[in-house]
C-alpha cells in the first residue's frame, strides 16, 4: 500500500462525490481532510444556489459546513439521501475508519444514508485490511475491553492525545484503543466479534455499507464499485 496521499488527489475524490449530490438532498458530511474537500465543494455549490441540507459526523465536519455555508439538520430529524466520508484503508468494499476518532458517528450517518459514497486518495488502497482498527470504548471498560481484544489476537493501544497530555476522548466523551489484528481475513467476523464486545462503543471495521469509491490520484478520479 502506498502512503501519504497527496491534497491534490485528496481534493479531486472529494470533488467528485461532491458532484453526486442534487437540489433538495439531506447530505452525511464525513470526517477527515478528504470528505473536508467534498464538503468545501458543496459550501461553493451552496453558495451559488444549490439547496441541500448536511449531517455531520464530528465536531470538525459540523464546523466547516457551519464556515462554508452548509445549513445543517440531524438524524432525528431528516434521513440522509447521500453520505460523503473518507477511509483510512480501503480493500474491495471494505474499510478501516476513525483516524479522526469519529468513527461511531460516522456509521451511524453513513449507515442511515440511501448511499454511502467514500473518497479516498489512492494511497489508501489495499489488497487486504491490515491497519490497527479504532474501537471506541467507554473510560470504565478500557481495561476489560483490551484484554478481551487481545484474547480476540490484537495487540491494542490507548491512542495518545496530540499537544495535550493524556488519552484522546471522542466527541462521545469515551476513549480509544487502536489494535493491530495484523492482516484481516475475515473483516465481517471480526467487526461481529468487537461488537458483542460488552464496553465497546463502536469499531473502525466498515463492512459491506459502501455504494462506490472515488478514488482520487495527482492526475485524475477514479469511480470504484465495491469488490473492484
Amino acid at each position: 500500500m502506498k502512503r501519504g496521499g497527496s491534497d491534490e488527489a485528496k481534493r479531486r475524490a472529494g470533488e467528485s462525490a461532491a458532484e453526486a449530490v442534487a437540489d433538495g438532498m439531506v447530505v452525511g458530511l464525513g470526517t477527515g481532510s478528504t470528505a473536508a474537500h467534498a464538503i468545501r465543494a458543496l459550501g461553493r455549490a451552496v453558495d451559488s444556489g444549490l439547496d441541500i441540507e448536511g449531517i455531520p459526523t464530528s465536531y470538525q465536519s459540523r464546523d466547516l459546513a457551519r464556515d462554508v455555508g452548509i445549513p445543517l439538520t440531524t438524524l432525528d430529524e431528516a434521513t440522509p439521501d447521500l453520505a460523503i466520508d473518507g477511509a483510512d484503508q480501503v480493500a474491495g468494499g471494505d474499510l478501516i475508519k476513525g483516524g479522526g476518532a469519529a468513527h461511531a458517528r460516522e456509521k451511524i450517518v453513513d449507515a442511515a444514508a440511501d448511499r454511502f459514497l467514500v473518497v479516498a486518495d489512492d494511497s489508501k488502497l489495499t489488497d487486504r485490511l491490515s491497519a490497527p482498527v479504532p474501537v471506541e470504548v467507554l473510560p470504565d471498560a478500557r481495561e476489560p475491553v483490551a484484554d478481551r481484544l487481545g484474547d480476540l489476537g490484537g495487540d491494542p493501544e490507548l491512542r495518545a492525545a496530540e499537544r495535550k497530555d493524556g488519552p484522546v476522548v471522542t466527541d462521545n466523551g469515551n476513549l480509544v484503543l487502536d489494535c493491530d489484528f495484523g492482516e484481516i481475513d475475515d473483516p465481517a467476523a471480526l467487526g461481529s466479534d468487537l461488537s458483542a464486545l460488552p464496553g465497546v462503543v463502536e469499531h473502525g471495521l466498515f463492512v459491506g455499507l459502501a455504494d462506490e469509491i472515488h478514488v482520487g490520484s495527482d492526475d485524475d478520479v477514479t469511480v470504484r464499485q465495491p469488490g473492484e
